[in-house]
């Protein structure tokens, strides 16, 4: 006999708006988590202050081998939904650039938060225990923790991906689909700086150094901070451009987006003798220049320069090519792209079509969002689909 409705594993974002949403409606719900307490990536994120969702929200943000899938979920669980909790809640928040929305306090406001709607939905935590065994037999889940053997007629998946082991993060949730015959979308790290080859050593000496690019991979394209690092590249624009980068393809750097092709001969009939370094230090920043510069291969004051010449360096300025190595791996990637593949789950409950009772929600999922709040917004929506369901 089952002693609960449903056995969420994992007590994160998504696993604790599912074990709240589920409590509510009268589901006997047992969350599980081996960390000792619940939330525990929601409390270092957005640099401890939690970027809860973004108001921009739409399933073109999302990488997923099936593009429409989010669309239910996040059509009937928005922003704004999840704002209003926040705000009833009496969390102060602010919105930063492209509809970043923060706690003015502390991402522990938002874990307390869920906690208290776990409270109210009479969900029983076990927290600090690893599972040694899962087993599905006569229509029930049988999951055996810290020696103890719990069942229940749905079990859920809300373990998230791989990226940040130092966090406790594991492919369980994959080891846990593989075993019910669930297929997964080979995963890969995701908002993850990434590293320059030797070839590109010049630009080490830049690290700290940020600016204001347009990334190009393919035809996808970012316009936001890009920071160089002692190991290569991070920033926003990089992370963001980093989910779609494929192995050993460049990307495509305008390092002065908001500048014509013939700005340099502007400048050179406004101020012919300034030098060349001095005009693009000023536009850049002159470390940048500098190194820039030097890789081109073109020096002096704009009146000895052919337009010919300053055409052709406003255009690799416009179009500077990189090839990263690879990238920092899940150590230091914020989620993962891929994972259990939308093909054999509902987008309406992320019920499994084939395993009746088994869900999957979150970063678990194939769906990975754009940085600033989208993977939350994920996390929160289709957590509520599969506790609406369950």
């Amino acid at each position: 006999m089952a002693d609960h409705d449903a056995i969420i594993l994992g007590a994160g974002a998504a696993g604790m708006m599912c074990a709240s949403v589920a409590g509510q409606r009268g589901r006997r719900v047992l969350l599980v988590d081996h960390a000792d307490a619940p939330g525990k990536k929601i409390l270092i994120s957005g640099g401890g202050r939690c970027n809860f969702t973004n108001i921009h929200t739409a399933a073109d943000r999302y990488l997923s081998s099936n593009p429409h899938f989010a669309k239910s979920a996040l059509g009937r669980y928005t922003a704004q939904d999840f704002l209003a909790m926040v705000e009833r809640y009496g969390i102060a928040w602010h919105e930063k650039t492209l509809g970043q929305l923060f706690c003015d306090g502390s991402a522990k406001q938002i874990v307390a938060m869920l906690a208290e709607e776990c409270a109210r939905g009479g969900v029983t935590m076990a927290l600090g225990q690893g599972i040694s065994a899962i087993d599905h037999m006569d229509g029930l889940y049988r999951v055996t923790i810290g020696g103890v053997e719990h069942c229940a007629r749905a079990l859920v998946l809300a373990t998230g991906g791989p990226s940040i082991p130092k966090m406790g993060a594991t492919g369980f949730a994959y080891d846990v689909a593989r075993q019910f015959g669930l297929t997964i979308v080979q995963p890969r790290p995701a908002l993850v700086p990434f590293t320059l080859g030797l070839e590109e050593a010049l630009f080490q000496s830049l690290s700290g150094v940020s600016a204001d690019v347009e990334v190009l991979w393919n035809k996808t394209r970012f316009r936001e901070a890009a920071l160089f690092t002692h190991r290569g590249l991070s920033g926003p624009a990089m992370l963001q451009i980093s989910s779609y980068w494929q192995h050993r393809t460049p990307i495509q750097v305008n390092f002065l987006p908001d500048r014509t092709v013939d700005w340099l001969l502007e400048e050179k009939r406004d101020r012919p003798r300034t030098h060349l370094r001095r005009v693009l230090g000023q536009a850049l920043t002159e470390r940048l220049a500098d190194t820039l510069l030097e890789r081109i291969g073109v020096q002096g004051e704009l009146a000895n320069l052919s337009d010919k010449a300053l055409r052709q360096v406003a255009a690799k300025l416009a179009d500077w090519p990189f090839v990263p190595s690879g990238t920092e791996g899940y150590a230091k990637a914020e989620v993962t792209v891929g994972g259990i593949a939308t093909a054999g789950l509902s987008s309406r409950t992320m019920e499994a079509t084939k395993v009746p009772g088994l869900y999957a929600i979150g970063e678990a999922v194939d769906v990975t969002g754009w940085l600033g709040g989208y993977n939350f917004q994920w996390a929160w929506a289709s957590g509520w689909a599969a506790g609406q369901a369950l």
